[in-house]
């Protein structure tokens, strides 16, 4: 925790900023109340691919299985046991005593529908890497069932714990037509087991929750601790950080760190830095389709390279839990090396790539963003001082990821929390396997991702995941960045601790 003091001026505009909300967060109202930068409009973890979606998913929802951080074990959760029948199968036992929020009972065909609905490509679940290795599920008994895969995909229990959550039968059933004519199943009522349930949702402020009383017990998440549980849209940091110093928050993160050192010199609040299994990394368009051609050039991606100080960004922006990375995807990912070409900061042979590119003049381009502008901020100016002038285009997440999937983006500077899936497939087969997501389908690329993810041969994964990662890395499709860390800053009230996932166990919080 740091101790330093915020001056008597920023106190005094947090103060003058928002005091209305304290009435309804805090110890005394039950009521924790969190918050972040981005909008959330969809409240299903299937449609909506943003971190706020993947918390709210593990709170409202229950996966077959848990992971266990401590152990790192994927243990039983709406199941009681599971076993591989074949390199393809999967066979579960499930509980008994589990219902649904609507109050419905939870057994094998909800499962049964869940996966066969999520696997159906039509149905357009937004990541598709998270559902694209399930074939069907069929129920083999009165507490049981059976999932066939696609393929051998080893990783599939890591889904099954942290992104395939389980839907009462029927449930998309209900979905209207959308405005263009296809199914809004984003729109349909959000019905989960999980130790929270949602009762308002007000796309784009905020998504209301009240504690699971009937959730069953002798589970690995445990009943939640605190009765209700409210997430707000609050885009500017500094009016966060006033509504948490005047009681209408409860928990922040993302606090830049001058702030969080400021904030942790104050009684009421404390304030940790944690690592996450999010990335930062920069993806050029390397075939042009933006009309941007610089990128295409192999130099001139070296040169932007060479051009970042990722170190000085790390250590003066991020915070010490943050580890620069050279790989794209997180160490702590199975599968994921560090032993690939370097990018080295030198400006001065950034600028001497420009002039072989036959830019010595410069260039002139966008960059795109959505996420810690100051971040981005600090990449402009090491560009500029190699003679690349990067316009910053800074917008909404949702906004930009449907931009890159146009290819209308010159250069992008974003990041990726894998679903906290601690597997190399959840972030470079998802970025490099072909789909609208790949800046190059190279396809040695695209091949060597194919058999990783495929083999039940650990060493077959290692080595092939490292030969991917290899020619990504020589080729520049995408510059890594560094690992994140958030500061977290909350009430002194709350009994909380991170979790180096990135998916803060608000049902395992207490007031003090």
């Amino acid at each position: 925790m740091f101790r330093k003091i915020l001056t008597s001026t920023a106190l005094a505009a947090a103060v003058t900023l928002s005091v209305a909300p304290a009435a309804y967060a805090g110890k005394a109202n039950d009521t924790l109340v969190w918050s972040t930068t981005r909008e959330v409009a969809v409240a299903d973890p299937y449609y909506n691919n943003t971190r706020e979606l993947v918390i709210i998913g593990n709170t409202v929802w229950d996966g077959l299985l848990f992971r266990d951080l401590k152990s790192g074990e994927f243990v039983p959760l709406l199941a009681t046991s599971y076993k591989w029948a074949d390199n393809t199968t999967i066979d579960f036992e499930l509980r008994d005593d589990v219902v649904f929020h609507d109050g419905s009972k939870f057994g094998p065909e909800d499962v049964v529908y869940t996966v066969n609905f999520v696997s159906n490509a039509d149905n357009g679940v937004l990541t598709q890497a998270n559902v694209k290795f399930l074939e069907s599920a069929e129920q083999t008994g009165p507490n049981s069932v059976r999932i066939k895969l696609k393929e051998p995909f080893p990783a599939a229990l890591a889904y099954f714990a942290q992104a395939i959550f389980m839907m009462p039968e029927g449930h998309y059933d209900s979905a209207p037509d959308g405005a263009d004519g296809k199914k809004d199943y984003g729109a349909v009522k959000p019905v989960g087991t999980g130790p929270y349930m949602i009762q308002n949702v007000v796309a784009g402020d905020r998504i209301e929750m009240v504690r699971n009383e009937k959730y069953f017990k002798g589970g690995p998440k445990g009943q939640a601790g605190i009765g209700n549980l409210t997430f707000r849209t609050i885009k500017e940091m500094n009016t966060q950080i006033a509504e948490l110093l005047t009681g209408g928050l409860d928990w922040i993160w993302d606090v830049p760190k001058d702030q969080a050192e400021k904030l942790g010199g104050m009684d009421n609040v404390t304030v940790t830095n944690a690592k996450t299994m999010r990335v930062s990394y920069i993806a050029f368009d390397v075939d042009g389709d933006s009309g941007d051609k610089a990128f295409t050039n192999k130099k001139v991606r070296e040169a932007v390279a060479h051009a970042i100080n990722r170190k000085s960004i790390v250590e003066n922006l991020v915070g010490p839990a943050s580890v620069v990375i050279d790989s794209a995807c997180h160490p702590d990912q199975f599968g994921c090396t560090q032993d690939v070409k370097k990018w080295d900061y030198d400006p001065e042979k950034a600028k001497a790539l420009l002039k072989e590119a036959g830019f010595g003049d410069g260039i002139t381009t966008d960059i795109y963003a959505y996420r810690q502008r100051e971040f981005t901020e600090a990449v402009i100016g090491d560009l500029a001082n190699v003679g690349i002038k990067a316009n910053l285009k800074f917008m909404q997440y949702r906004a930009l990821r449907d931009l890159v999937w146009k290819g209308t983006t010159p250069l992008h500077h974003m990041t990726w929390g894998s679903n906290s899936i601690p597997d190399v497939s959840a972030i470079t087969s998802h970025f490099f396997g072909g789909g609208r997501d790949d800046p190059a389908k190279d396809p040695k690329v695209i091949e060597a991702l194919k058999v990783a993810d495929t083999s039940v041969d650990p060493e077959v994964r290692k080595a092939k995941y490292k030969e991917a990662l290899g020619i990504i890395s020589s080729e520049l499709y995408w510059l890594p960045m560094f690992t994140y860390a958030k500061y977290y800053a909350y009430t002194s009230d709350v009994d909380f601790t991170p979790t180096p996932d990135e998916i803060p166990r608000f049902y395992t919080a207490k007031w003090k």
